[in-house]
């Protein structure tokens, strides 16, 4: 399987999920579609996976790559392909299935709960009651008409859904690595103002790497589950 990787962000690449396609024999192609790059042709059994950025989906003076990318997106879901979309990514997605993407109440950012839905949790057993995972956003999704909610937290009632047994968005980040949790600190520290759900960068960063491995191996699992065929 190749995963075409949709990246927005010089510094938002894969993280993670990365690691879980060497692990399971899984190639690897990244579009840089801030650069102006041509979207891909995706093979029917491969993985389409659209990575977050610092954007809004909407902003397309400022980025006008969004509207091509969105009516790819479109098209991309309606011919049965596959796809995981994470934070941005995970908005983009729900826009293209019919949902709308709007300012969450509050920003979320740092580490804070996850629960998965007791729908997800009889779909995927392994997932816990409540998993603690690093956010890092302002916007939200609604969920669109015909998909499971898989998740919720206290700041963000969508945090994750899946559509058709192939569509997956997160909008939390599972995949994270501390060093991109280093990079955000420092490069989006103007993010970290405080409120409810706002942490700050020592308390962010000071938590163990154990931690980030556990999200790692969390999201390794939705990922075969959803995924591997």
């Amino acid at each position: 399987m190749i995963l075409h990787i949709l990246q927005h962000d010089p510094d938002e690449g894969p993280g993670a999920i990365a690691d879980w396609a060497a692990a399971r024999g899984h190639a690897l192609q990244t579009t840089h579609v801030y650069r102006g790059g041509s979207l891909p042709n995706v093979g029917f059994d491969d993985l389409l996976v659209v990575m977050g950025g610092p954007m809004n989906i909407y902003q397309d003076r400022e980025h006008p790559w969004l509207k091509a990318e969105r009516s790819f997106l479109e098209r991309y879901i309606k011919t049965g392909g596959r796809a995981l979309g994470v934070c941005l990514g995970a908005q983009l997605l729900a826009d293209a299935l019919g949902g709308r993407v709007t300012q969450n109440p509050d920003v979320e950012i740092g580490w804070f709960p996850v629960r998965f839905t007791n729908e997800a949790r009889v779909l995927f057993p392994f997932l816990p009651i409540a998993k603690e995972i690093v956010h890092w956003h302002g916007d939200t999704f609604e969920l669109p008409a015909g998909a499971m909610r898989l998740g919720t937290s206290e700041a963000c009632i969508n945090q994750a859904f899946l559509y058709d047994g192939r569509i997956l968005g997160l909008q939390f980040h599972a995949e994270m690595t501390r060093e991109f949790a280093s990079m955000l600190v420092q490069q989006a520290g103007s993010d970290l103002q405080p409120a409810p759900f706002v942490q700050d960068g020592q308390t962010i960063l000071g938590r163990p790497d154990v931690d980030f491995q556990s999200a790692h191996a969390l999201l390794y699992e939705l990922l075969d589950a959803v995924f591997s065929r």
